[in-house]
């Protein structure tokens, strides 16, 4: 009994020491093993075997203070009773650090599994933070892409409205200079007139010359 109690506290030591610090692959291996464990009929055999051990226990510490009940209504403890008394304190010594060893390893276990998930959760938030950052990335240069493109219009636009308030200021010019000629087509036209309307004259003046030429010949 005792042999075994040393060789499962022994064992239960060591799987706390793995859990506790990383040795290569070990824990990995240990982590698989106490899963392992945790699953199909595991649960319950350590359930059998926890309340085995705790009936044990309290036997054991029962047993332990009767007879040091008995020895203090003695006065003394015999021989026998203190080869008892010192073979049931190991066997609860025993027996309390394998339970306790055991419910370290279920907690270190369960918080191991927890880190190992909180550790995925920050990578995967670590890597949609550096997606992010990287569509943040895209956007801004697709906005200073579009802020060049938008400058670039507006001088576009700018260049286009002086370009046709030049072409209003010819187009303003040439209309003055069309109503100018305009104007002076319509002055020679009225000059031309007047000049047809003197050589006319002129002419009627030359035949009543002639005829009183003529008349007077």
């Amino acid at each position: 009994m005792f042999q075994l109690l040393f060789l499962v506290l022994f064992a239960e030591a060591a799987v706390a020491l793995l859990l506790m610090v990383k040795f290569g692959p070990l824990r990995e291996l240990v982590m698989r093993g106490v899963e392992q464990v945790k699953t199909g009929k595991g649960p319950a055999t350590v359930k059998t075997l926890a309340c085995t051990l705790s009936v044990i226990l309290m036997s054991s510490v029962a047993t332990i203070v009767k007879i040091q009940n008995r020895g203090h209504k003695l006065g003394t403890i015999s021989p026998m009773d203190q080869v008892l008394w010192r073979t049931h304190l190991l066997e609860a010594s025993l027996i309390g650090y394998t339970l306790f060893l055991a419910f370290v390893i279920d907690r270190l276990h369960h918080y191991i599994q927890k880190l190992i998930t909180l550790r995925k959760a920050a990578k995967i938030s670590r890597e949609e933070v550096e997606k992010l950052q990287m569509e943040n990335q895209s956007f801004r240069e697709k906005e200073e892409k579009s802020s060049s493109e938008i400058k670039k219009l507006q001088q576009d636009i700018a260049k286009l409205g002086e370009d046709m308030k030049k072409l209003k200021s010819e187009s303003d010019d040439h209309e003055r200079k069309a109503l100018e000629a305009e104007s002076h087509v319509n002055a020679l036209q009225k000059q031309s007139e007047e000049l047809l309307l003197e050589y006319d004259r002129l002419l009627e003046d030359n035949q009543i010359l002639q005829t009183q030429l003529h008349s007077m010949a």
